[in-house]
């Protein structure tokens, strides 16, 4: 679960008028999913604390780094046992007897589905349409007199087996994990009433209500579901990925007509006499969960990206492989138009403004799109004009993204080959080499291939290879590929600005340049007036 579908808090008081108390909490987002975990430390044990806090750190950190092909309950259970084997040999060492005792309360979220465990009796409850539900169970006894004593916890016994359970959750949703102290001073439609507006007032009502002097340890934390992760949603989906696919194949009623892409994953096909594509996981995301995600990220953009620059795709409700459909495109891609001929200074205009508005567009969602060329660019034609759209959505990623591989060497900004994060300047640079090729059919510092270390040197002029180019936009092209992020456009809007007014473009050079190349005018001028100088101090030396 990410952190913008999410809200997370929690907050824990002592007893009385202590300082220090038995309970423990975490609550922690990592990666895709989110995990809150309170232990209540057994006061008549002399470690409760120390068992509280060991368990909470232990099973955050195994959480943290838990195998991939594990999966959620197998995790729980496994790091729940681990754990309490290793209190309980810890306490017949130093004690020859139970010391290290805990209770113990576990939730982790991911995607629409919550997975909890307890042992012992501090509780989890969820609040959905002003319902409260407990999902945890109590394991304590209900005979009168022993009302509290716990039957399970941890650390208690050599072996352990926790309460487990998985519910799917909603928008909305209210989730509270909760020590007794807590339940045992409110009933349940206090906790109710007050879980709304989170653990510390929660808490800080208990208090109140006993007069600032708490019976007992008492620790809330509290989950709101903002939204729910579409894209956990997606990839916990049982969806079959296909491991071949062949010319005829039928699959939810598309015919698979041809294939478009070297490894046979990306087919053109039809369906009711209207041509689509299909493209299917790749066979890797069977056994590797990392390019299941990698994948599952480009069916989501795909689907939920509405813009006139994407081809128009959608994830069908009742599929049952793994693909996303997107609209056939009539036309080529850049990269053949170009081979035949250049775009024109209109066209090239036309094009960087529409891959200015795209890049804006993403902004909204925190994504660049990642590998800006002309392979990733239809050419289409309508009422005789020349109709550009993006595709690709398997390169996006978030914006200042310091691990992703997505993009081509030779549109990579300079900064990009030393680990820099992605962003507007990088994209904007991609853009400028993009548009420099589309006028010139060359590269600005020449083709770079994968694993080179390139060296970027001095950019040639667009005029040498056309010179219908006007001098204001070789301008905008030549600060669009400047190396040094610096000098480089910051913002789409910046270059924008530039490309809508021409006029107000000031020339632009490399600051290597010399002064013919930037001002000849001003050379020539200069040049003449040395030498008009250099004539006359001559004639004066023959007069004399």
């Amino acid at each position: 679960m990410s952190k913008q579908n999410i809200k997370t808090s929690g907050f824990s008081l002592v007893k009385g008028k202590e300082l220090t108390g038995d309970d423990y909490f975490d609550v922690k987002t990592i990666d895709n999913f989110t995990i809150a975990i309170v232990c209540d430390g057994v006061g008549s044990a002399d470690e409760g604390a120390e068992a509280a806090r060991r368990v909470t750190n232990y099973l955050m950190s195994n959480f943290k780094n838990r195998p991939q092909s594990w999966s959620i309950e197998k995790s729980i259970k496994t790091f729940i046992k681990s754990i309490n084997a290793i209190l309980y040999e810890d306490s017949m060492v130093n004690y020859e007897r139970p010391e290290l005792v805990t209770t113990l309360t576990l939730v982790i979220i991911e995607g629409d589905r919550l997975y909890g465990a307890n042992v012992g009796d501090s509780r989890v409850y969820l609040l959905r349409d002003n319902e409260l539900s407990q999902l945890s169970k109590d394991h304590a006894m209900e005979e009168e007199g022993y009302e509290g004593v716990l039957t399970k916890a941890m650390g208690i016994d050599k072996e352990v087996e926790p309460y487990y359970f998985e519910n799917i959750i909603n928008k909305k949703d209210k989730i509270l994990l909760c020590s007794d102290g807590l339940y045992t001073v409110l009933d349940k439609d206090s906790i109710k009433e007050y879980t709304q507006n989170g653990s510390h007032y929660i808490v800080k009502k208990a208090s109140k209500l006993m007069e600032d002097n708490l019976p007992d340890d008492t620790t809330a934390v509290t989950i709101d579901i903002l939204d729910i992760d579409q894209v956990e949603k997606l990839k916990q989906q049982d969806l079959i990925i296909p491991t071949s696919l062949d010319k005829g194949m039928i699959i939810d009623g598309y015919k698979l007509e041809k294939s478009l892409i070297q490894n046979n994953r990306t087919w053109l096909c039809s369906k009711r006499g209207q041509n689509y594509v299909l493209k299917f996981a790749p066979l890797e995301a069977i056994d590797d969960p990392t390019i299941l995600d990698l994948y599952v990220k480009e069916a989501w953009n795909s689907n939920r990206l509405k813009a006139g620059f994407f081809p128009k795709a959608v994830i069908p409700k009742n599929r049952t492989y793994r693909y996303y459909v997107m609209k056939m495109v009539e036309g080529v891609d850049l990269k053949e138009h170009l081979k035949k001929r250049k775009l024109s200074v209109d066209d090239t205009v036309n094009l960087a403004k529409m891959l200015l508005k795209m890049s804006q567009y993403l902004l909204k969602f925190d994504l660049v799109h990642g590998d800006i060329k002309p392979e990733n660019i239809m050419v289409s034609e309508r009422d005789g004009k020349h109709i550009f759209k993006v595709i690709d959505f398997g390169s996006m990623t978030e914006l200042y993204s310091t691990t992703s591989n997505a993009g081509t060497p030779s549109y990579l900004a300079p900064e990009r080959f030393i680990g820099k994060s992605i962003s507007e300047s990088t994209e904007i640079f991609s853009i400028g080499v993009t548009l420099y090729e589309a006028l010139t059919q060359k590269f600005p510092y020449g083709e770079i291939e994968p694993f080179q270390t390139p060296s970027f040197k001095k950019v040639i002029p667009l005029s040498k290879y056309n010179k219908n180019i006007p001098q204001w936009l070789s301008s905008v092209i030549f600060r669009a590929v400047e190396k040094e992020s610096d000098l480089r456009y910051k913002n789409y809007s910046e270059m924008m600005f530039e490309l809508s007014n021409p006029q107000k473009v000031k020339p632009y050079f490399d600051k290597k340049a010399s002064l013919i190349e930037k001002q000849p005018v001003l050379f020539y001028r200069t040049l003449f007036t040395i030498s008009l100088i250099v004539n006359f101090i001559l004639i004066g030396l023959l007069l004399k």
